[in-house]
């Protein structure tokens, strides 16, 4: 491995892991040598994306599995008492469910895990799972802040588990397309990259329904608070907890992540060279402490030739729906647009404007992404989207084969960096960069985590 390799990789050489392997524990190969072991999966958060998303994609292709999902773990008693319902109407199954995950651990005996709880404890509740001795399906974020996300990193590289982190468009076909395009050379080299994510729904993220029904006696509160500093009782922060802080960066955590995971994916680059980001709560006066609006500017590049790189904008918004959700990356001879998923030679180089500098024109030939779908899903109920079924699929092969999934845990570790420079940039006003030895966010110079 070269400098430059080392140096794009440098967040997880830092940390001594790029030596880590994974060994198939003796469970494992009985799956996989075709034993009769089935897989028993726990479900880790009752929740709306559980319900709406995940179980739907796990219906879809889990006859083509030997696995069942045997218990649920939820702290609020109404939602456990939902699971019971859901499960006896959607599997013709009477569910066990848990208070807790430990009370799921000790007595369910599963093989893997789907986590879909708070943005906040997704790091620890992956920590509690390896633990376990359980394989792992890890909603997004992976990790807000870099104390959870070092903190998961080494979990999961220490351990032979399999851990698949929810970004789905690592499962797209169209996505694969434009990664091995952009491998091939012929797009060039990238100069800037667009991503946005609007929506006008003053409901998003809202559960005034819930939030009326939640009292303090019905959930483990202190449980729920997790590593976070103590707080009293709020309904609003543990049902819509996406719109508070440090329980959701909101935006970052939610869509910007999904969307700057391509960069990662796409480039082999870690994460964003410095960050710099503003925003605000300009429409929705609802008690929200998360932005409604934000823009982030990303650097990206080699880390050691700062000469080099190139430039994505990131921009969201809660009050005009107006551009929707895109994906658009630039070269000199065109673009890639993974809401079209066409190759064309837009904004290209002209035979005019290349020959007053006596240069070659630089235009992209059309073409269709292979592969299925367009823009990812972006709606608040996104049902068995293809790239949830495709992404739940990968993870449930690889929980057989033992091979790593799509999205393995440096994703999820890459996109949290990113993250969390975005939430960093935005809250503090500071223009954040990153600490490659101490694996630490630097807004202004100093060590961001709250």
């Amino acid at each position: 491995m070269n400098r430059r390799e080392i140096l794009r990789t440098g967040s997880l050489s830092t940390l001594g892991l790029l030596a880590a392997q994974t060994f198939p524990s003796a469970r494992a190969q009985d799956r996989a040598a075709g034993a009769n072991g089935r897989i028993r999966i726990g479900i880790v958060g009752f929740s709306d994306r559980l319900t709406s998303s995940l179980l739907p994609a796990y219906k879809a292709v889990a006859d083509q599995f030997n696995c069942e999902i045997v218990g649920v773990s939820d702290l609020w008693s109404r939602r456990r008492d939902d699971a019971k319902a859901y499960f006896k109407k959607k599997f013709d199954q009477d569910i066990e469910t848990y208070r807790n995950n430990e009370e799921m651990y000790e007595k369910a005996k599963l093989d893997a895990v789907i986590i879909s709880t708070a943005d906040f404890q997704h790091a620890t509740h992956a920590i509690e799972a390896i633990a376990a001795g359980c394989d792992v399906y890890c909603e997004k974020p992976f990790a807000e802040t870099m104390e959870d996300a070092r903190a998961a990193l080494k979990a999961v590289k220490s351990s032979d588990r399999i851990l698949q982190v929810g970004s789905q468009r690592r499962s797209g076909e169209n996505y694969a397309a434009a990664h091995e395009f952009l491998k091939s050379g012929k797009f060039g080299p990238i100069v800037a990259a667009e991503m946005t994510w609007n929506v006008n729904q003053p409901g998003r993220w809202r559960r005034p329904d819930l939030v009326a029904a939640l009292k303090e006696e019905d959930i483990d509160w202190k449980r729920f608070l997790c590593n976070r500093p103590d707080d009293t009782f709020d309904p609003r922060k543990y049902l819509e907890y996406r719109l508070f802080w440090p329980y959701s960066s909101g935006i970052p955590g939610q869509w910007m992540c999904h969307q700057i995971d391509t960069v990662h994916w796409f480039t082999g680059l870690p994460h964003p060279r410095s960050v710099a980001a503003n925003g605000g709560i300009y429409q929705w006066k609802d008690g929200r402490k998360n932005f409604d609006t934000l823009t982030a500017v990303f650097d990206y590049g080699p880390l050691d030739d700062p000469s080099t790189g190139f430039q994505v904008t990131f921009s969201s918004r809660f009050s005009n729906s107006a551009g929707g959700t895109k994906e658009i990356y630039y070269s000199n001879g065109g673009e890639l647009n993974l809401d079209t998923n066409k190759v064309t030679s837009n904004g290209g180089l002209g035979k005019q404007e290349a020959g007053a500098m006596k240069l070659e024109a630089n235009l992209l030939e059309e073409f269709k992404l292979e592969g299925t779908g367009g823009g990812a899903a972006s709606s608040a109920n996104t049902g068995a989207d293809p790239l949830t079924t495709s992404h739940m699929k990968n993870w449930l092969e690889c929980l057989v084969s033992r091979k790593q999934p799509h999205a393995p845990v440096e994703a999820g570790y890459q996109h949290s960096i990113a993250t969390i420079m975005a939430n960093a940039a935005a809250r503090t006003g500071e223009r954040v960069t990153f600490d490659e030895k101490a694996q630490e966010v630097l807004a202004g110079g100093k060590v961001f985590k709250y």
